[in-house]
């Protein structure tokens, strides 16, 4: 199976290249906040859980959020594989997921980051603000969004290369030639 990590910056291009590797390659899309979202909307177990510690403003556990990944990951019939978005953000979730898929005979193949300049991340995110009117999107959530992705990710970049998994991807440019790069290191 064909398992994928993809890490990029708020406005990096993660979303529309996940649409993209996902067409291409036929995988299952594992967004964690789609996958939280739909748990408590279903009510189920690990959805009330969840929300309970949403509703007091505070993280999910990691234990909690790759136990309810599993659940969606072994809910994938005859998968090809999957792609995980917005997961993991720091190295005790990294190893998590390791221990998850190694309980299914199977690993992350790849880790792809998506690396765009903070300047044109800026600008990425305020235009994409200013079209879909997201109340996130402006200058000063933006920077702090940032700043909190710079250091929760610089040490999984390294927990990633010690695995030999770690592609680095040029996201600055024409869509279909960073896609092309995206196909290149996952078929590497």
């Amino acid at each position: 199976m064909l398992n994928i990590v993809i890490f990029g910056a708020p406005g990096s291009g993660k979303g529309t290249q996940s649409e993209k590797i996902v067409e291409k390659y036929q995988l299952n899309h594992i967004s964690t906040g789609d996958v939280l979202r739909a748990e408590i909307k279903n009510g189920t177990e690990l959805g009330k859980t969840a929300k309970s510690y949403i509703d007091q403003g505070q993280l999910i556990p990691d234990e909690l959020m790759v136990n309810i990944l599993a659940s969606v990951f072994d809910s994938f019939e005859d998968s090809k594989g999957v792609i995980f978005d917005g997961f993991p953000r720091t190295i005790p979730q990294a190893e998590a997921l390791k221990r998850m898929l190694q309980e299914r005979n199977q690993g992350v193949s790849v880790m792809l980051d998506l690396e765009v300049p903070e300047d044109e991340l800026m600008d990425r995110l305020i235009k994409r603000g200013q079209i879909s009117g997201r109340a996130d999107d402006n200058e000063e959530t933006i920077k702090k969004r940032l700043a909190v992705y710079h250091e929760q990710t610089a040490p999984l970049k390294d927990f990633y290369k010690k695995e030999g998994i770690y592609r680095h991807i040029n996201g600055l440019g024409e869509l279909e030639r960073i896609f092309a790069d995206i196909c290149a290191a996952i078929e590497e």
